[in-house]
């Protein structure tokens, strides 16, 4: 499982657990990849988003411009369990050989 795999995991659970406003889930992960460069992080959203694994709205505008919100869809479900199934065997494997 490679860092854009893990990373799209983690973008995956995310919308498993409700919308997200794009700016919000980039800080999570962010956070989580700090070295990660932003850009990339936006390409994988639009990866999923043209995979049909995830879907886009616009939210309401408060002060600021529209915002665009990221939503799960039926296939991203299945990405999403595809993907935690692998993190789950390399987990098991590195376990395996004595790294915690």
């Amino acid at each position: 499982m490679l860092k854009k795999e893990l990373i799209e995991l983690c973008l995956l659970h995310l919308l498993a657990q409700r919308d997200w406003y794009g700016y919000e889930m980039l800080s999570r992960i962010h956070s989580a990849f700090p070295d990660t460069n932003e850009s990339v992080i936006y390409a994988l959203l639009r990866g999923l988003k043209g995979a049909g694994c995830a879907e886009t709205y616009q939210g309401q505008a408060s002060a600021g411009p529209a915002r665009k919100y990221y939503r799960l869809a039926a296939p991203g479900r299945e990405r999403y369990q595809e993907l935690l199934c692998q993190w789950c065997r390399l987990s098991e494997a590195i376990q395996g050989i004595g790294v915690e």
